[in-house]
């Protein structure tokens, strides 16, 4: 269970990602990214069992896991700290202080250590939909609505991403702050960033080396303390899950205060993520799905990729229909259809996505995240009338 620590200090900074760890099985997830769906099952009883394991005085790592027998740091983090303290234009001494306390974080390479067995893995939209669309979120994502409904109000009315939207992210990021991590920052950004355990994905290791360079920024700053500041185990903080450069770039207070706390504030945390959507290019008055009915040959029609690839004339070319009742406004916005596909059912679940899905995939790169955070969304709303 997280214990809470220092306030996040943000003054208005996302990764690909923006708010947290890429994870699901959606179109753009490769192998690495399903591994760390599958661990988040697991995640819970990780961080349950880490918690017991440090106050009974046990510890997953050791002191000095980066450095030689001399007490030096090993050449390529001493080559980062000097890069760091250049290109970042902090004191060499404090970077090469912070990385010679960082450990070993064992659990965050178990959890991000691909599957061991051959081919490729199955996408099954069904399961992530259940481990996310879940009733607990959905009777916590009543309460947290009805507890924070004037900051909710406020800031959709701000940025035009409607309250459901946001109170679904902090939903499935962190049930509502139940579950924002234990797992020391610093020690989870220096073991990805430097032993990543997919070397084949050598672009992973290098933005998690990113965020670290970030996180050392944030603590030269004040925004935060790097020395104690904990989150998930792929370093992301706060109710929203945000990483090191989210912070830099997207958080900010609700208040407009100059310090922002994602950590023990819903409004700092519901503003933040308002505002990351807003910069994705949320569409005001616009749905995450248009509401059409897709021809038979949708299959044809489906695209890959973060961006939207069509649009209502070529889709109404090819059969699609527009349901009755519904806002018109969607149809000049670009658009694409995506294919939530089951192969361990052998189904496919074809949907018209609008910039707002591909906004939402900003926050985590993943077309089943995206819409299981619409379907949290909307199951919310109707139990609150909206």
């Amino acid at each position: 269970m997280f214990r809470p620590t220092r306030i996040l200090q943000v003054a208005v900074a996302s990764l690909f990602l923006s708010g947290c760890a890429t994870s699901g099985n959606g179109p753009q997830a490769t192998a690495a990214d399903t591994a760390q769906s599958r661990n988040q099952t697991i995640v819970s009883n990780d961080r349950i069992n880490s918690s017991r394991s440090r106050r009974s005085g046990k510890s997953f790592s050791v002191p000095g896991d980066f450095l030689n027998s001399q007490g030096q740091l090993l050449p390529e983090l001493q080559a980062f700290a000097q890069d760091t303290a250049r290109t970042q234009q902090l004191p060499l001494d404090e970077v090469e202080a912070l990385l010679k306390s960082a450990r070993y974080d064992a659990t965050a390479v178990r959890l991000m250590t691909p599957p061991t067995r051959t081919g490729r893995i199955r996408r099954a939209w069904f399961s992530y939909r259940t481990r996310h669309v879940d009733p607990i979120r959905i009777r916590r994502g009543v309460q947290f609505w009805q507890d924070h409904h004037t900051a909710l109000e406020r800031v959709s009315a701000r940025t035009g991403v409607p309250a459901a939207i946001m109170v679904a992210i902090i939903g499935i990021e962190t049930v509502y702050g139940q579950y924002t991590g234990d797992h020391r920052v610093l020690d989870t950004l220096t073991t990805l960033g430097f032993r990543y355990p997919d070397p084949k994905r050598p672009e992973r290791q290098a933005m998690f080396r990113g965020q670290l360079a970030d996180l050392m920024l944030l603590n030269h700053q004040g925004v935060l303390d790097a020395w104690t500041v904990e989150g998930s185990f792929a370093g992301a903080m706060g109710l929203p899950q945000f990483m090191p450069g989210s912070l830099m770039r997207y958080a900010v207070s609700y208040e407009g205060r100059r310090q922002v706390d994602l950590t023990n504030s819903p409004e700092d945390a519901i503003a933040s993520v308002g505002n990351f959507l807003q910069a994705h290019g949320w569409v005001r008055d616009v749905p995450v799905f248009a509401p059409v009915r897709l021809p038979a040959n949708a299959s044809q029609l489906t695209q890959d990729g973060l961006e939207p690839m069509s649009d209502w004339t070529h889709l109404e070319a090819e059969g699609a229909r527009a349901l009755p009742g519904a806002s018109s406004r969607w149809q000049s916005q670009p658009l694409g259809v995506i294919d939530l596909q089951d192969e361990i059912r052998g189904t496919h679940e074809y949907r018209c996505a609008t910039p707002n899905f591909f906004a939402i995939t900003k926050y985590n790169r993943s077309y089943f995240y995206a819409a299981s955070v619409a379907d949290l969304a909307r199951e919310i709303a109707d139990r609150m009338g909206s």
